[in-house]
């Protein structure tokens, strides 16, 4: 029996694939994958790849705006995705692996009072030099050990608005802050207040709930929430206790 155009075409095509998911794991070392190959359909805004960070500047070693992660992290925010999308709703990460480059660069960042642009709708009521000290930025982070995700929920087939880096945006807790699709969590994304802590009083009962969402489909998969930031998430069960620097490259 003679094959099918359509077995043909598999047969031809099967080689081509392997050897481009090859090609993608050499860009990664072992353990690691690009969440888009794991789940295409979780969107990214990957805030280190540009401007609309504190900083202000893309940081050293996110040459692509891609989200990297260890496998097993990567497949938990996969079983995260499918309980959501029941919901109409999607994940969308802010941040991933985060090359130890960059954790460098944002403690340079938070020690030079001279750092231009001003970026300080991030830090609305307090000083930069603090934020060490409050547990909002560190030397170390499991970011750098692929572990560790940043990310909120947003309604499925949203769009993120445009930012426009000429525009003065309001603080981070207030509702003229920098666009985006997430459901309203009562502050942006790194927002260094403690209104972004997870458990804080003061949101509304609608931004609690919005909150829970988040909180309570990762809690269920095994990822655990940092208190300071209700958007920062880790998956322990992944982490082999190495901090990387490898660049984030195209897939």
């Amino acid at each position: 029996m003679k094959p099918s155009l359509f077995a043909l075409f598999a047969l031809t095509l099967t080689p081509w694939a392997a050897q481009a998911q090859g090609r993608d794991q050499t860009r990664l070392p072992d353990g690691f994958v690009y969440l888009h190959n794991i789940d295409p359909s979780i969107a990214q805004d990957m805030r280190y790849a540009g401007e609309n960070n504190f900083t202000g500047h893309a940081l050293p070693g996110y040459n692509a705006a891609e989200c990297a992660l260890r496998r097993a992290a990567a497949e938990a925010l996969k079983r995260v995705q499918a309980e959501l999308t029941r919901q109409n709703l999607s994940l969308k990460v802010y941040d991933c692996y985060r090359p130890t480059r960059a954790v460098t660069a944002m403690a340079r960042w938070a020690h030079d009072p001279n750092a231009l642009p001003d970026t300080s709708r991030f830090h609305p009521r307090l000083q930069k030099s603090r934020l060490f000290a409050l547990g909002y930025i560190a030397s170390h982070s499991a970011h750098s050990r692929g572990v560790a995700i940043d990310l909120t929920v947003v309604p499925q087939g949203s769009q993120q608005p445009p930012y426009d880096a000429t525009l003065r945006y309001g603080a981070c807790t207030s509702a003229t802050r920098a666009p985006d699709n997430s459901l309203d969590m009562g502050t942006g994304f790194d927002c260094f207040d403690t209104t972004s802590h997870t458990q804080d009083g003061l949101i509304t009962p609608q931004q609690r709930a919005n909150r829970d969402v988040l909180l309570n489909a990762m809690r269920r998969q095994g990822l655990v929430n940092y208190k300071r930031e209700w958007w920062h998430f880790s998956y322990s069960a992944a982490d082999n206790g190495n901090a990387y620097d490898f660049a984030i490259e195209p897939r």
